[in-house]
């Protein structure tokens, strides 16, 4: 961490669930190589995605292609005004932040931009699809390049662009999680645009909820893809909750905490934006006794 703003959650190994079932080593070097033939597809498909005819449809196969590749499998609640709404009407969609599935996962619904870290353009294979998807890059080391990064997002926003968020910062591993920074929700306000919260949560076939699919502490990616792919009956629900209107929120603070509830009402996990707490009147101290009559 460089400076002490850089986000950090305390997850790591521990917070891995224990016990969920996995697929044996053929099944798991089977799902690797469909994935490297989804990417190597799309790799090579790459062109026709300048063309604007079917483009979001190409892109949503991609991304499928990929989830399909892993064994997961997409459990959607809710949005459909969203996921038929037309192009050309900006939103800026924020999601608690898990796993690298996540962008996989979204993207599978309606491909749209995205705001992440610098570190994911060089990642193999998933940093060539960000890049191509029209990403925004931050720079989380460098907090005086914020405000133009945040004035890049309003444009994009302005313009009709749908551009994903996860405004936790990092990952966490599902079981706990972070508060919502504020930053970005400031170029939702500029850009005159609504906030759309998606909550996300990862389960097995049974219904038990699992933390393994996280990409948390100091682990490579390459270690994640493993134990994704080792996974049996793995589920990724998405609850794409209501958006919230432009000018619903007084300030960047209050959306923040509006979008956040909205995330932990979807998933059970409810939290009551600060602003909307009741406070605990005070005591009232007891009237003194009048003093007998004479």
């Amino acid at each position: 961490m460089s400076h002490a703003w850089m986000p950090t959650s305390p997850c790591g190994d521990g917070c891995l669930t224990d016990g969920d079932a996995v697929v044996g080593l053929p099944r798991r070097v089977l799902r690797f190589a469909a994935a490297i033939t989804a990417v190597l597809a799309a790799l090579l498909s790459a062109p026709l995605l300048l063309v604007p005819w079917g483009r979001e449809r190409r892109i949503r196969l991609i991304f499928r292609g990929v989830l399909r590749a892993f064994g997961v499998r997409l459990d959607v609640h809710g949005g459909a005004d969203f996921l038929t709404a037309p192009a050309g009407r900006g939103a800026l969609v924020v999601n608690n932040h898990i796993s690298w599935l996540d962008i996989v996962a979204i993207n599978a619904l309606r491909p749209m931009r995205a705001l992440a870290k610098k570190e994911i353009a060089g990642w193999p294979v998933l940093g060539g699809l960000v890049r191509r998807g029209g990403s925004i890059f931050l720079d989380r080391e460098r907090l005086k390049t914020l405000p133009a990064t945040m004035a890049s997002l309003a444009d994009a926003l302005r313009t009709g662009s749908l551009v994903s968020v996860t405004p936790e910062g990092t990952t966490w591993c599902g079981l706990a999680s972070g508060r919502f920074t504020t930053a970005t929700f400031q170029a939702a306000i500029d850009g005159g645009v609504p906030v759309r919260p998606i909550a996300l949560r990862y389960r097995l076939a049974d219904g038990r909820e699992t933390s393994r699919p996280a990409f948390i502490g100091p682990e490579s990616l390459i270690a994640s893809l493993r134990r994704v792919a080792a996974l049996r009956g793995l589920v990724l629900e998405l609850h794409i909750c209501p958006e919230i209107a432009p000018g619903r929120a007084e300030d960047r603070r209050e959306l923040a905490a509006l979008a956040e509830a909205a995330v932990h009402s979807a998933l059970g996990t409810v939290r009551i934006p600060a602003q909307q707490r009741r406070r605990t009147p005070r005591r009232q101290p007891a009237p003194l006794a009048s003093p007998p009559a004479k």
